[in-house]
């Protein structure tokens, strides 16, 4: 079985920004938003299914919170605006850009995450096939494909975890405080030891 990770840059393509102080890459964030399901077993796609519109694609995931193991992301139809936050042990990101989808089967989510002192953009895509009422899903562009939802809905289909409920605008709000006054708080504390030493002189 496969992991299934909402957020992660391609491995070695070297997208990487770091704000001062701080060294900072798209895995950081990409295991706080870590994904996975029974749903997620590798399944082989039946030559038939065709690739899904992108009207199609879009009455699936509009106005709708997918919810993740260690987070959620949100696609409002309003501006396509794509917002999300992850949380785990190693601490807390949050996310806000655009989503999109096409007739190449695509959805695409393109956000810059953010964490404390950092900034990085990354943009990941999903396959989707259909045949008669199963729908396939892949993340691109090395994942394997799973059944996203089963033509009789099943407890465990990764369809589930999208929700109406908008999960993510309140806890953005929370982190970005959090986030913003660390940075903050950092950046105080490092301007109050450069006046120490101004004041100390070289030893």
């Amino acid at each position: 079985m496969k992991v299934k990770v909402p957020f992660f840059g391609r491995e070695g393509r070297g997208t990487r920004h770091a704000l001062p102080g701080r060294r900072f890459t798209l895995g950081t964030l990409a295991v706080l938003a870590l994904c996975q399901s029974p749903a997620s077993a590798e399944v082989a796609v039946p030559e038939k299914a065709r690739t899904m519109t992108g009207v199609e694609l879009y009455m699936i995931f509009q106005d709708k919170t997918w919810k993740w193991e260690s987070g959620a992301g949100r696609m409002d139809r309003e501006g396509r605006a794509f917002r999300a936050w992850a949380q785990s042990a190693t601490g807390e990101s949050w996310a806000e850009g655009r989503w999109s989808v096409n007739d190449r089967g695509q959805l695409c989510l393109t956000a810059v995450w953010h964490s404390q002192g950092a900034a990085a953009r990354d943009k990941t895509c999903f396959s989707h096939r259909t045949l008669d009422g199963t729908i396939y899903q892949k993340r691109e562009p090395s994942g394997d494909w799973y059944v996203f939802r089963h033509a009789r809905t099943q407890a465990d289909d990764e369809f589930n975890r999208l929700v109406r409920e908008d999960l993510v605008a309140a806890k953005l709000a929370a982190f970005k405080e959090r986030i913003e006054g660390q940075v903050k708080e950092t950046k105080n504390s490092v301007g109050r030891q450069a006046g120490m030493n101004a004041v100390g002189g070289v030893q």
